[in-house]
């Protein structure tokens, strides 16, 4: 049988790195100041289009945010079970 072993504190730093290099990530702002006066409809699809890309962006980082959430909770699981068998096959009841 072959055993997987979870390095927990590993594991649980990557997903902390991942974490914080998601707290830094940004598209930016439009520059609507540097755009003028200007009202070609090039202009106008332009700044339509950008404003869809950053909410589309938005709702990425969303997502990409739960994930890690979420693998972190799992990684923090798998710890707990991997101590209840332990604790388990080592002669003690599990509580």
């Amino acid at each position: 049988m072959t055993t997987i072993k979870l390095n927990h504190p590993a594991v649980t730093k990557q997903v902390d790195q991942v974490k914080t290099a998601l707290g830094g990530v940004t598209l930016g702002n439009l520059p609507a100041g540097e755009l003028g006066s200007n009202k070609l409809e090039f202009t106008s699809k332009w700044i339509d289009r950008e404003t869809n890309l950053e909410k589309v962006f938005e709702q990425y980082i969303k997502i990409v945010q739960k994930n890690v959430e979420d693998t972190r909770a799992n990684i923090d699981l798998l710890k707990e079970q991997d101590e209840a068998m332990a604790h388990t096959s080592n002669g003690y009841p599990s509580r």
